[in-house]
């Protein structure tokens, strides 16, 4: 592993689908890195010690000799930008790497948000359901940026016509997706080489077939093995590890 660009502190959590965009873009570029592994559901990415890493109470964030970089789109491009020679995760050329900043800007608006609707329906909704009213309550007021999303979740779930919208919008990508590599003549979403595209749509697919939903892209061929050879890496194998997936914690998962 390289260690000669300083030291790097992993702020996340092992399910997180934006840590692990993280965590994949750190083994790829083979840089060593150290990790804080927080309990999101007992509330380590709100405690003070941490706001004041990331005030938005969320992760990942990354300390690289002192210097705190937070959102994983953002930590990403960071990583690229301290060395661009090494194993390069966006194009050279100015029009393909637009191309590939449109995608991300897509996947973040669509998928995205879109993938924690199932997510917390499935598996974290048990957890809210056992506690009272008022301490569901305080736990949702206490989150800088999912105060509404969980209010609006509640403790009963988001509707079957929520699911359907969220579970639409990921066929959707997947629908954008194969276009994107047929266009490339992939066999990733730019063409020959991976990107940070690749990698910011990763984890929502990984999530969705952890959750059992594979079938939403089952019909988009080059998306499916795009999805294969994506899994078949060892970069991929060191970013999943053991805990990562949502069915190795929540055993009510891995018995569907």
């Amino acid at each position: 592993m390289n260690s000669n660009l300083g030291n790097f502190k992993l702020y996340n959590a092992l399910q997180s689908t934006c840590s692990q965009r993280v965590r994949y873009t750190l083994h790829y570029k083979n840089l060593s890195f150290s990790m804080e592994i927080l309990d999101l559901f007992s509330g380590d990415q709100l405690k003070p010690e941490y706001l004041k890493i990331n005030p938005n109470g969320v992760v990942p964030a990354i300390d690289h000799d002192g210097k705190i970089i937070i959102d994983s789109s953002v930590i990403i491009e960071y990583l690229e930008d301290i060395d661009p020679d090494l194993n390069s995760l966006r194009p050279g050329d100015p029009e393909l790497c637009a191309n590939m900043r449109a995608m991300i800007r897509y996947f973040d608006e669509v998928a995205g948000p879109s993938v924690r609707i199932p997510s917390y329906n499935m598996a974290f909704l048990p957890h809210f359901q056992a506690m009272t009213e008022q301490e569901f309550i305080a736990v949702a007021e206490s989150k800088p940026l999912r105060k509404e999303f969980l209010l609006k979740m509640g403790r009963t779930g988001f509707s079957e016509k929520d699911m359907n919208e969220s579970t639409s919008k990921i066929k959707s990508t997947a629908d954008r997706m194969d276009s994107w590599i047929e266009k490339s003549s992939g066999p990733y979403l730019l063409g020959k080489n991976i990107s940070y595209a690749d990698i910011c749509i990763m984890p929502i697919l990984v999530r969705m077939q952890d959750l059992g939903m594979p079938d939403l892209w089952e019909g988009n061929k080059r998306v499916s093995e795009w999805f294969e050879l994506i899994q078949s890496s060892e970069t991929y194998k060191q970013t999943y590890c053991q805990g990562s997936l949502l069915s190795q914690v929540y055993s009510h998962l891995s018995k569907n």
